[in-house]
C-alpha cells in the first residue's frame, strides 16, 4: 500500500459521474465544509443541441422537486425539456385503454421528458465545491477502520469516510467491494431513437402494450420547456421487444423500420419517419442483496436496474440519492461521523423495500402484458377498463407514478 502521506482525504468520495452521482453531489451543497470528490472514468458531458440524444428520461414530479433544490433545474428547463400533461396507455391485443391527465392530481404537468445529455450537462455545470476527477478509474478498494480507500488508475489513493458507488449497472466498485447481486435476463432488448410523426404529439406520453413488448412514444420539444411547441411532432421511442425481433428490426433500413413502427403504433400519430440513428441494448434486471457495507453504499443502477416499461429506472436512482443526501445532511449537522453504520443503514432501510416493490410491480406488468393467454388478455383489458372508470384509483396510480405516493 502507498504511504499515508500520499493519500487524498475527503468526507465523501462518489464514484460515477452520471446523472445519479452528479445529482447526489449537487444535493450535498447544503453541507457547509463537506469535502467531496467525484471520480469518473470518462470525459465531462458534451452538449450538442443540433441533434437529439436518443436516450431520454421521464422525470417524475418527485425527481423535479429534488432537482429544484439544486441550481441544475433552471438550466435543464432553459436548455431543453418537454413537459407532458397526459398519458395514454392501451393494450394492442385488446380494446381497453387508460388515460391519465395532470388535472386529476392538481399538477401543472405529469413530468418532463429530458435527454440524458441535457440532464447530465446541467448537473455537471451546477456543481460547486466538488473536486472532479475525470478520465480516472478505480482499480482497488479496501476498508480500514474508519476509512474506505480506493486506488485510482493514475496511482492516487483517495481515503473517504463514506464511499458512494454510483457507477452504473456494471459497477466496478460494487464488484471490487464484493457485493452480491441477483440478476436475470428479461429476454428483451430496447430500441431507442428519435422519430418524426405526421401529427403533433400533444404533449402526451403514449404507450402501447402487446405480447411482443411495450412501445412508448415520448414527446420532445425543440425549444426550452416546450415553449411555442403546439405543433411539435418529434418523439423519442423506447421499444422493448424480444431479442430476435430486435435484431431483425435493427437490420431494416430507415424506411422499412419507420413503416413497421407506424403499423405497430397503429398510426396513432399518423405516419412515422426516422429522424436519427437507432440504438439497441439488452435489458437485464439486477438487484443487490445489500446496499451497504462498512464505509460504502450503492445507489442508482449500481444497486438496481429495472425494465423501462414505466420509465422509473432513473427516478428510482434519484430517490436513492435524495434519501442518502438527507441522511448525510442529518449526520453532518449533528456531528455524527459519516462512516457510522447508522447513516448507511437508515438509507438502506428507507430505499431497499421501495425499490423491491417497484421492481416486482414492473415484473408483474411485463408478465401480464407479455402473455398471450386468453384469460390473462381478458383480465388485463377488464382491469384497464375498470381503473379508467374509477377516478380515485386512477389518481392513486398517477401519484404512484409521480413518486408522490
Amino acid at each position: 500500500m502507498l504511504e499515508q502521506e500520499t493519500h487524498t482525504h475527503c468526507d465523501i468520495a462518489i464514484v460515477g459521474g452520471g446523472m445519479v452521482g452528479l445529482a447526489f453531489a449537487n444535493l450535498l451543497a447544503e453541507c457547509d465544509g463537506l469535502r467531496v470528490i467525484l471520480i469518473d472514468g470518462g470525459a465531462p458531458a458534451a452538449l450538442d443541441l443540433d441533434r437529439f440524444d436518443p436516450r431520454v428520461v421521464a422525470l417524475s414530479k418527485k425527481t423535479e422537486a429534488l432537482l429544484r433544490k439544486t441550481a441544475a433545474w433552471e438550466q435543464i428547463i432553459a436548455t431543453r425539456a418537454c413537459p407532458y400533461f397526459d398519458m395514454q396507455v392501451w393494450d394492442g391485443d385488446g380494446t381497453a385503454d387508460i388515460h391519465f391527465d395532470c388535472a386529476e392530481t392538481d399538477q401543472d404537468n405529469l413530468g418532463h421528458i429530458v435527454e440524458n445529455s441535457v440532464l447530465v450537462h446541467a448537473l455537471q455545470s451546477a456543481l460547486s465545491r466538488v473536486d472532479m476527477r475525470y478520465h480516472t478509474k478505480v482499480e482497488a478498494f479496501t476498508h480500514e477502520g474508519e476509512q474506505s480507500l480506493i486506488t485510482l488508475s493514475n496511482g492516487d489513493v483517495v481515503a473517504a469516510s463514506l464511499l458512494v458507488a454510483a457507477d452504473g449497472a456494471h459497477s466496478c466498485l460494487r464488484d471490487l467491494a464484493g457485493f452480491q447481486i441477483r440478476e436475470w435476463d428479461y429476454g428483451h432488448s430496447a430500441i431507442v431513437t428519435t422519430v418524426q410523426c405526421e401529427k403533433p404529439h400533444q404533449h402526451t406520453a403514449w404507450q402501447r402494450f402487446s405480447s411482443d413488448g411495450p412501445l412508448a412514444f415520448l414527446p420532445l420539444t425543440k425549444t426550452p420547456d416546450g415553449q411555442h411547441s403546439s405543433e411539435e411532432n418529434l418523439c423519442s421511442i423506447v421499444w422493448s421487444i424480444k431479442h430476435a425481433l430486435a435484431e431483425s428490426l435493427m437490420a431494416l433500413d430507415d424506411e422499412a423500420f419507420a413503416a413497421r413502427l407506424t403499423r405497430t403504433f397503429e398510426s396513432t400519430l399518423g405516419k412515422v419517419s426516422c429522424y436519427d440513428r437507432r440504438l439497441s441494448f439488452p435489458l437485464t434486471q439486477r438487484h443487490a442483496t445489500r446496499y451497504t457495507q462498512p464505509g460504502i453504499v450503492l445507489v442508482g443502477d449500481a444497486a438496481h436496474t429495472i425494465h423501462p416499461l414505466a420509465g422509473q429506472g432513473a427516478n428510482l436512482g434519484m430517490y436513492d440519492v435524495g434519501v442518502l443526501a438527507e441522511e448525510v445532511s442529518r449526520a453532518w449537522r449533528r456531528g455524527v461521523p459519516l462512516h457510522d453504520a447508522s447513516v448507511s443503514k437508515r438509507y438502506e432501510r428507507r430505499r431497499q423495500s421501495h425499490n423491491l416493490i417497484a421492481m416486482s410491480t414492473m415484473e408483474g406488468f411485463k408478465r401480464l402484458f407479455g402473455s398471450e393467454s386468453l384469460p390473462l388478455r381478458w383480465l388485463r383489458n377488464e382491469g384497464l377498463r375498470r381503473v379508467n372508470s374509477m377516478p380515485f384509483i386512477k389518481q392513486k396510480f398517477s401519484l404512484l407514478a409521480s413518486g408522490r405516493l
